[in-house]
């Protein structure tokens, strides 16, 4: 299938922050460890593996045995998550919110560019295995974020009270979702798998951590992803000493705090704000943050309180009941795995980039980052209108003004850039300027004065004829802006509006099997896909 990459800077839908670090800019060096390719996951691989402990290994099997249970495994998952108790597996990672039935399409594009570099990996270092990890986040409390997904023009929402990590939610009420976006389906064997793919996941499994895991093992098992549920006993038990750690010396508020300065100074915003706490306590229909005083502790909106010898006691008994922030996540995923890398969209690599000195701090191993595959998918109609319309791929990111009269610059027979009679006019007003100057200086005022005024002037008068060229050029603007809207619902991306349902029942799961042919994980930028009808 024919594709094409533009790099992200030039969709201007990436902060500077991102662009900057796809790009390598020397100023973003202090905030990672080793920049992604294949030689530094190798070097990676000998400091993971120094510091990962065998018996953190026969743990992590154990509980991945355990929460497989009654799930039915490729013979290539079995034998990744096997192949996990021995000292010469790794893992790549990716992670993402339990989104109704995947939410947004870019979730796929993050897990089949982790599958796609464990593949290069295992090629490029035959005597190790390297293992894909799909980590839900199964104690997000966020549900309104994953309530609904976009199918067709149409909204699919979960009508149910929040509360209280959504991993452990029920599935019920989703009959409903499941009869309109059934209907809304129509004919063909796609839909058809789509439907009892739905049915199956949600319809079928007592809460939403088993249904997405359901869900995402159909759909990607074959290719031998691993998923993790961090909402389990014995991992968090492995993670017991970094809570206490948070708990009583703030080492991440102090650590990611003086990071996140020194990204300010860099010119730089940040993601995320770290707390002197970075736990949540969990109960049966509540996620509630901790908070200390002293040597008592509170969680917030509850009459729980403790000590500090009761807290302490409470997180070694039951350290289950503790859950970590988005800053403590990261840490609590790279303690329990041996990973190399975590793959991750904008939003998540730009906290990331907080937490070196961090992670420097509790002696973790920091991973390779890496900004996950972007996609536009074109389909062989939308492309043969681009080219009748002589359109590059590029220009379609552009914001709908410029947009337009870029085009409308293109196709007219008239030239509507008045950059050369401004330049033009610069240039006259120097001559008065020198003029102004050599007679009397108080007339420099007035000059300027002029000179913004002609230049205001010029500006209006090109904006009215590119106006007037548009209406004469209207049907050449329908037709470009027609198929803007197409490609860029809501005018934003593609892969942050459209479910991956709307592919799927075009092309079934040879999608995803086109997807990892296409998507080169460590070629940073923005891949436009085009796929026969």
């Amino acid at each position: 299938m024919p594709s094409e990459c533009i790099s992200l800077r030039e969709t201007g839908y990436f902060s500077d922050l991102i662009c900057d670090y796809v790009e390598e800019k020397e100023g973003l060096t202090p905030f990672y460890h080793r920049f992604p390719s294949i030689e530094s996951l190798g070097e990676q691989m000998k400091e993971k593996g120094a510091a990962f402990s065998a018996e953190v290994r026969d743990v992590l099997v154990e509980a991945l045995k355990r929460q497989y249970s009654g799930v039915e495994l490729s013979a290539a998952t079995k034998g990744n998550i096997d192949a996990l108790a021995g000292g010469d597996t790794f893992t790549v990672t990716t992670g993402h919110q339990l989104n109704l039935f995947t939410g947004p399409s870019y979730f796929l594009y993050k897990i089949v560019s982790t599958i796609k570099l464990a593949q290069r990996l295992n090629e490029t270092y035959p005597d190790k295995k390297v293992v894909p990890v799909y980590w839900m986040a199964t104690e997000d409390h966020d549900f309104e974020e994953i309530s609904y997904f976009n199918f067709d023009g149409k909204k699919f929402n979960w009508n149910r009270d929040s509360g209280g990590a959504v991993g452990r939610f029920s599935p019920s009420g989703l009959e409903e979702v499941f009869r309109l976006f059934s209907a809304e389906l129509g004919p063909g064997i796609y839909a058809d798998e789509l439907r009892t793919l739905f049915k199956e996941a949600y319809l079928g499994h007592e809460n939403l951590a088993e249904a997405t895991r359901f869900l995402v093992n159909q759909l990607f098992g074959r290719y031998g992803l691993v998923i993790v549920d961090g909402d389990d006993s014995s991992l968090k038990r492995r993670f017991v000493p970094y809570m206490e750690s948070d708990l009583l010396e703030q080492v991440a508020y102090t650590q990611v705090s003086r990071t996140s300065e020194e990204l300010k100074n860099a010119g730089y915003g940040v993601q995320v704000n770290p707390r002197e706490i970075n736990l949540f306590y969990l109960g049966d229909d509540f996620r509630e943050r901790i908070e200390g005083s002293g040597d008592n502790y509170t969680v917030v909106g509850t009459d729980i309180t403790w000590s500090r010898d009761e807290l302490l006691k409470q997180l070694r008994e039951t350290p289950e009941r503790f859950s970590p922030n988005v800053l403590m996540r990261p840490l609590y995923q790279e303690v329990v795995l041996p990973n190399l890398c975590y793959i991750g969209g904008g939003g998540e690599i730009a906290y990331w980039l907080q937490m070196k000195d961090f992670f420097n701090a509790v002696e973790v191993p920091f991973p390779v980052l890496l900004v996950r595959n972007s996609v536009l998918v074109v389909s062989a109609r939308e492309r043969e209108k681009m080219n009748r319309l002589n359109l590059q791929s590029a220009s379609l990111f552009m914001e709908r003004d410029a947009f337009i009269n870029k085009r409308v610059r293109e196709i007219s027979d008239i030239d509507i850039d008045f950059s050369r009679q401004k330049t033009h006019l610069k240039q006259q007003f120097e001559a008065l300027y020198t003029l102004a100057e050599q007679t009397d200086k108080s007339f420099l005022n007035a000059v300027k004065a002029q000179e913004v005024k002609q230049l205001k002037g010029l500006a209006q008068l090109e904006k009215r004829l590119l106006k007037a060229q548009r209406r004469k050029l209207s049907d050449q603007v329908v037709r470009i802006t027609d198929l803007q809207d197409e490609l860029f619902p809501g005018r934003s991306l593609q892969e942050r509006t459209v479910n991956f349902a709307w592919f799927y029942r075009e092309y079934g799961s040879g999608f995803i099997d086109l997807l990892n042919e296409v998507l080169e994980p460590l070629q940073g930028g923005f891949t436009i896909l085009t796929v026969k009808e």
